[in-house]
């Protein structure tokens, strides 16, 4: 495959890993981050069910990372 073919596939890979994490720290963040902050009484078992979404998806973002691929040398 040729480097530039790599370098942005690599690219991409990145990019989609980012969105991911940023929709999970978003996610993270306004389930159970806000409703602990705003009033304690809030928080319950959804809040934990979206918390778990977060960190899931997160998780994901992790595992995209592992498709990069290395660049062969000539």
């Amino acid at each position: 495959m040729p480097r530039i073919t790599v370098a942005v596939h690599n690219e991409r890979v990145k990019l989609f890993a980012g969105f991911l994490n940023a929709i999970s720290l978003g996610l993270i963040g306004f389930a159970v981050l806000r409703p602990i902050t705003d009033d304690i009484s809030q928080v319950s078992w959804i809040t934990l069910w979206w918390g778990l979404a977060g960190l899931v998806i997160h998780g994901f973002a992790h595992y995209i990372m592992g498709m990069m691929r290395k660049e062969s040398r000539p």
